[in-house]
């Protein structure tokens, strides 16, 4: 996400490796030790304080095809592609009769749409802006394409299970949609599950991925109460799987090792009538993990990770 807005938090100080990665090896269950291994020879220090944490639920691997190539599996968004992206499921799988609703975090054209994302909303704890324009790489890789190419990437793998696949927006919206109107595109479509797909902009040497986990909240038109149990676990068993197929470590400043940090200030969360995580799948202005995010095959190991854990929660 980006720096300021309502859907993320600012870079935030840092703490001793050593005590992170003691927690996060605490954490962390066995089946997702390789993926630790494997992080640790790209390096990654730090850790900070977060709420509501709990333990990587593992999920099983379900069959997901892949592929590895540089190029999103989907179609690349155009003008005339409809705004919730309706997908018709596959004529059979895993998930056929399940709704999937995926929210890629951002626009691309919210930048030129300031005043209007800028507005405020009431997200039930509070007002906040309708959506921000989201962080980059360094090199100037936006979060809006990330959350598209990962979106399209996980899209496909969920059809080949038998999902139906409905997006927020497809890049075919001039600006937003507002975090209000995104978690109602979820109730309204009675997802089993949503998720929202990000990449943060913290400070160089704060890495890894985090789940975002929705709080019990009850103000307003926000009651989170029947989907905060529901959430925790998808948001798990995306952890859990994110961590085993991706090789990625959990991160390294928020969330104490776990990969799992509890919010209630999320528009897209607090509104949710339907189980609803975000992920956060790297630090967009850390060169390691920039590295990462901007290459097409780990987007693809990104995108089974979250299927799978989506799948893993759909099947119980």
């Amino acid at each position: 996400m980006s720096y300021a807005g309502p859907d993320f938090d600012p870079p935030q100080p840092r703490r001793r490796r050593r005590r992170a990665l003691t927690v996060a090896a605490a954490a962390l269950v066995p089946g997702a030790l390789l993926g630790w291994l494997m992080y640790e020879v790209m390096g990654g220090p730090g850790d900070k304080d977060a709420s509501g944490n709990a333990a990587v639920r593992p999920s099983a691997a379900p069959t997901a095809s892949t592929t590895s190539d540089d190029k999103p599996p989907g179609p690349t968004p155009t003008a005339d592609s409809t705004a919730d992206s309706t997908s018709a499921p596959a004529a059979s799988g895993a998930l056929k009769g399940k709704v999937v609703v995926i929210d890629p975090g951002h626009n691309p054209n919210n930048f030129q749409h300031t005043a209007e994302i800028n507005r405020k909303v009431d997200i039930g704890t509070n007002w906040k802006e309708c959506d921000t324009t989201g962080t980059s790489t360094n090199d100037g890789y936006t979060e809006a394409e990330f959350t598209l190419d990962l979106a399209h990437r996980l899209r496909t793998l969920l059809q080949k299970q038998g999902a139906t696949v409905k997006f927020t927006q497809d890049g075919d919206r001039s600006w937003g949609p507002c975090v209000d109107e995104r978690a109602e595109i979820g109730n309204e479509a009675h997802a089993d599950a949503a998720v929202s797909l990000h990449a943060d902009g913290a400070g160089a040497g704060q890495r890894g991925f985090h789940v975002i986990l929705p709080g019990k909240v009850n103000a307003g038109a926000a009651d989170t109460g029947p989907i905060v149990g529901p959430s925790r676990d998808l948001g798990e068993r995306i952890a859990g799987s994110f961590v085993r197929v991706t090789g990625s470590a959990p991160s390294n400043y928020v969330g104490d090792g776990t990969g799992l940090v509890t919010r209630e200030d999320l528009g897209g969360l607090n509104l949710s009538t339907v189980p609803k995580v975000f992920i956060e799948c790297g630090n967009m202005r850390d060169s390691k993990d920039a590295a990462l995010l901007t290459s097409g095959t780990w987007r693809q190991k990104a995108a089974r990770g979250i299927s799978e854990g989506i799948v893993s929660f759909l099947r119980g």
